[in-house]
């Protein structure tokens, strides 16, 4: 029979490039497809996916028992905690500021400014800092770690509807990474990018978080909204072909299935593999549906993860002419 020749799909818009890192530090480099996730025969895709590991500058003791086991003492101090991650293969740390929310510890600026430094000391890998999603606490100690981090190219985070200017401004003043953060909306997205970058910030400059829902808890619908994103860039809007982040960690350990190990079916598993299969097939689903980068918590999901990427990249000289 004679060969079947497969429809090519040829995309007149292409994500927008970012870089994190560099300066004596390493560099990721997310973005740049002009295809969908993987379809590497349609059309380039240079730079794989990347995986962040999540540390907080607070020891979180409301995290699943399980889950605290495997950091141990490093959960102890979030310098010793990013230099783990690292060893395990994190391609970034992120930061997560916790100990500023008012309930965990309502810790300010120089605290900020402390942990940003000793983890940028600790590890070689470009850092993301996330406040505590508290408006006036992130305008706080994101400024701060903006400007303890001066030319270093973090991404900051997050930058919300009522305080995208503040950060967006401490961004463009040091030399960061934007990242903006809205419900799970393509409209709403596309909006804050228009707004970020009118107040300045390249479009090189910015990542999007569209927010996710773990498995079992608004997956579908957040695969959804990252495809139409994704299509919406490829099709030629500028202002949705921004790199995605999902902070898949923090909302596939929030469930109960995660969480739970007494008092389930027996159907639902041994707990800690459970809990591991529910971030790592959070972390997979979103990485088809166009995440640039993941935010996981446990290692194994990571293996988990980046054995994925590797078969998924594994095509990548397969793009036809």
């Amino acid at each position: 029979m004679p060969a079947v020749e497969l429809p090519v799909q040829k995309w007149p818009g292409r994500i927008h490039e970012v870089t994190l890192g560099g300066n004596g530090r390493k560099k990721v480099v997310v973005g740049g497809e002009a295809t969908l996730p993987f379809l590497h025969f349609e059309g380039a895709i240079p730079h794989r996916p990347a995986i962040a590991i999540e540390v907080h500058d607070r020891n979180p003791a409301e995290w699943a028992e399980n889950l605290r086991q495997v950091w141990g003492s490093a959960l102890k101090s979030p310098a010793a905690w990013a230099k783990k991650a690292s060893e395990l293969g994190a391609d970034l740390i992120a930061l997560r500021l916790s100990s500023a929310h008012p309930e965990n510890g309502n810790t300010g600026a120089e605290a900020a400014k402390k942990n940003v430094a000793q983890v940028l000391e600790a590890v070689d890998l470009p850092v993301i800092v996330l406040g505590p999603e508290v408006a006036e606490k992130d305008n706080e100690v994101l400024m701060a770690a903006a400007e303890a981090a001066r030319g270093q190219r973090l991404a900051i985070g997050d930058c919300m509807e009522k305080n995208y200017r503040t950060i967006a401004a401490a961004c463009i003043a040091n030399g960061h990474v934007a990242i903006g953060k809205t419900p799970i909306e393509i409209n709403l997205a596309k909006q804050l990018n228009i707004l970020i970058s009118d107040v300045g910030v390249s479009r090189d400059a910015i990542l999007m978080d569209p927010t996710t829902g773990a498995l079992g808890y608004g997956l579908e619908y957040s695969y959804s909204v990252m495809e139409r994103l994704r299509l919406a860039g490829l099709q030629g809007d500028a202002m949705t072909a921004m790199p995605m982040i999902c902070t898949v960690g923090e909302e596939a350990w929030r469930q109960k299935e995660a969480r739970v190990s007494e008092g389930v079916p027996t159907t639902w598993g041994q707990a800690k593999e459970r809990a591991i299969l529910w971030e790592g097939i959070t972390a997979i689903s979103l990485l088809e549906a166009g995440a640039d980068i993941v935010v996981l918590r446990h290692p194994r999901s990571v293996e988990l993860a980046r054995a994925t990427i590797d078969k998924l990249m594994a095509g990548a000289g397969q793009r036809s002419a």
